[in-house]
């Protein structure tokens, strides 16, 4: 009691009449919260959501919670005012602390919003319009928002913010060498935003075939990729930014190559003609593109020679370049004991050169 004589000069000793009006003041709010508020919100969302108008609707879904602690906030301030007598909304001692409270409760509602929008960045875009670096700028917002927040309710307590700032700026510079590694994957970070060599949902390869998979998640300093063979993989933005990238969800066509070797003793108009007809059954086939077909002898060994077979499927799906490379052998096949082409294994014609 002599403390809060201390702290509230007027502050009057309650009876057990004013405990119980509190007590009351406090289970009525909880229960206008509980099935007025909370209920208004839910069907503004669903009215918002059946008017095709969802940002609105998210917005209001992830602030109904902070709005929820707010109100019984003020609810508990006004059972305590009562209780002791004491306006603490506006009382010198207490003012500070309410108001606080009040405005952490609405930085934590944008803060919310942004949390969610971070974890489905691509509800505030079309598919259309999909960019990667939402969800790394929404990260960066998340950590803005809890600063703001923090100088703003510093500065209700008067707290001396240059000089915290003054102390920022000395200590920057150690920082930033303790943190250089963590730095580098950072700006790392950026340049594969800025870049924008992938998005979420791309399947992607590097150069060296160590990482191959689809994108996850982009963080601000690494990126979360699902590999076929190792599961989730949590690379440094540093790693992909210092070495080529393939974008392989990008590909508009895949490439099919075979190689035939061809025993030199066949008949050359015979090797000819077969080597037409095989181009004929690429150029003919529904799926393969036609300005680039390839099917010509590119190696002479004593025994054989090496026919390359190279085109192009119109596709990005595996499954379906195999079915067309599949139809092209088949085709091969039927070409080769048609005109009566001998073939010889590669490992057939290298024991020869090795015996000679």
């Amino acid at each position: 009691m002599d403390s809060l004589h201390w702290l509230l000069p007027k502050f009057t000793v309650p009876t057990w009449i004013d405990g119980l009006i509190a007590v009351i003041i406090c289970l009525v709010g909880w229960l206008i919260q509980r099935f007025i508020i909370k209920k208004i919100i839910h069907r503004a969302v669903i009215f918002l959501k059946d008017r095709q108008r969802n940002f609105q609707a998210n917005v209001l879904a992830q602030f109904s919670k902070a709005i929820g602690y707010a109100f019984m906030t003020t609810v508990i301030v006004l059972s305590l005012s009562y209780l002791i007598k004491v306006p603490l909304f506006t009382h010198p001692s207490t003012k500070n602390f309410v108001l606080s409270i009040m405005v952490f409760f609405a930085f934590k509602g944008v803060y919310d919003v942004l949390n969610f929008y971070t974890k489905q960045p691509f509800e505030l875009t079309s598919e259309e319009d999909q960019n990667v670096l939402l969800p790394f700028f929404l990260r960066i917002g998340k950590v803005l928002i809890m600063i703001f927040a923090m100088f703003t309710i510093a500065s209700f307590w008067d707290f001396n913010l240059n000089g915290f700032l003054t102390g920022i700026g000395l200590t920057g510079v150690a920082i930033a060498f303790g943190i250089r590694d963590t730095l580098a994957h950072v700006f790392g970070g950026m340049s594969v935003a800025l870049d924008n060599p992938f998005q979420i949902g791309d399947w992607i390869a590097t150069e060296d075939q160590k990482i191959e998979g689809t994108i996850e998640d982009i963080n601000l300093r690494s990126t979360l990729i699902q590999t076929g063979d190792k599961g989730l993989v949590y690379v440094p933005n540093s790693y992909l930014v210092n070495r080529p990238l393939y974008n392989l969800s990008r590909r508009e066509k895949r490439k099919c190559e075979q190689f035939l070797f061809v025993a030199s003793d066949n008949d050359e108009d015979g090797i000819r003609s077969a080597l037409t007809a095989i181009h004929k059954e690429i150029y003919l086939h529904a799926k393969t593109e036609k300005d680039m077909i390839h099917v010509f002898i590119d190696e002479f060994h004593h025994d054989s020679y090496r026919v390359l077979v190279r085109f192009f499927v119109a596709t990005n799906d595996t499954a379906v370049m195999l079915e067309v490379r599949q139809d092209i052998l088949f085709a091969i096949r039927q070409i080769v004991e048609e005109l009566s082409i001998t073939l010889v294994s590669p490992h057939e014609d290298e024991s020869l050169r090795n015996k000679k």
